[in-house]
C-alpha cells in the first residue's frame, strides 16, 4: 500500500486538484493552489504535492507557457524568473468531466464556493506587478506596471543602483500603486 494512502484516496485526490483548477478557470501558482486545498483540509501537504507532481507528470495539468519572461541584461539573453503558473490541460478537463462524479458532492459545494474568491485575488494580484532584472552588479531595472480589464494604465521601467533599492521599489509600488500613479498623473498635467 503506499505510504499517502489508498489508490482510491489519491485517484479522488487527483481529481479534486482537478476540480480546483477547473473552477479557478485561471493560471494559479504550486503555492496558491496549495493554499486552498491546506486551508480546506482537503488533504495533506505532501498527498497534494504527490498528486499535483503526478497530474503535471501525466499530462493532465502544466505549467502555463508564459510563465517565464526573457530580457537582455548586460548584452546577454538572460531567463527572468516568474512565478511558475499552472492550468488544466484538455486532457485533463477530459478526465475530470468522466469522473467529477467520483468527488463527494459536499467537497464540491465548499470548492464552489471558495475558489471564487481565490480567482478575484489571482486576478487582482495580477494587475499591480512590479519586478527587476539586474543588468549588472551595481544597475538593477525595476519594472512597476498597473492594469484594468487588460488594459494597462501604467507602466513604469526605471534604473536603480543597488538590489535593495529595486526591493524597495517594488515593496512601495505594490502597498502604495493607486497613491504613486495619481501622483504622476498628476505631476504631468499640472500646467508650468
Amino acid at each position: 500500500m503506499n505510504p499517502l494512502g489508498s489508490n482510491k484516496e489519491i485517484v479522488q485526490n487527483k481529481l479534486i486538484i482537478m476540480y480546483i483548477l477547473h473552477r479557478l478557470n485561471i493560471s494559479a501558482s504550486n503555492s496558491t493552489i496549495t493554499k486552498l486545498v491546506l486551508e480546506t483540509r482537503l488533504m495533506n501537504y505532501f498527498m497534494f504535492q504527490q498528486c499535483f507532481n503526478e497530474l503535471c507528470e501525466g499530462g493532465l495539468v502544466e505549467l502555463e507557457k508564459t510563465a517565464s519572461g526573457s530580457s537582455k541584461a548586460a548584452g546577454e539573453d538572460q531567463k527572468r524568473e516568474m512565478p511558475a503558473s499552472y492550468i488544466l490541460t484538455k486532457a485533463g478537463r477530459n478526465t475530470l468531466q468522466y469522473f467529477i462524479d467520483l468527488i463527494a458532492p459536499g467537497i464540491k459545494k465548499r470548492l464552489d464556493k471558495i475558489t471564487p474568491a481565490v480567482r478575484r485575488e489571482i486576478e487582482e494580484d495580477s494587475l499591480i506587478t512590479a519586478d527587476y532584472i539586474p543588468e549588472s552588479e551595481d544597475k538593477y531595472t525595476v519594472v512597476c506596471s498597473m492594469r484594468e480589464r487588460g488594459f494597462t494604465l501604467i507602466e513604469l521601467k526605471a534604473a536603480v543602483g543597488t538590489k535593495k533599492d529595486a526591493l524597495s521599489v517594488c515593496e512601495s509600488w505594490k502597498k502604495h500603486s493607486s497613491q504613486i500613479y495619481a501622483e504622476i498623473i498628476g505631476s504631468l498635467t499640472k500646467q508650468r
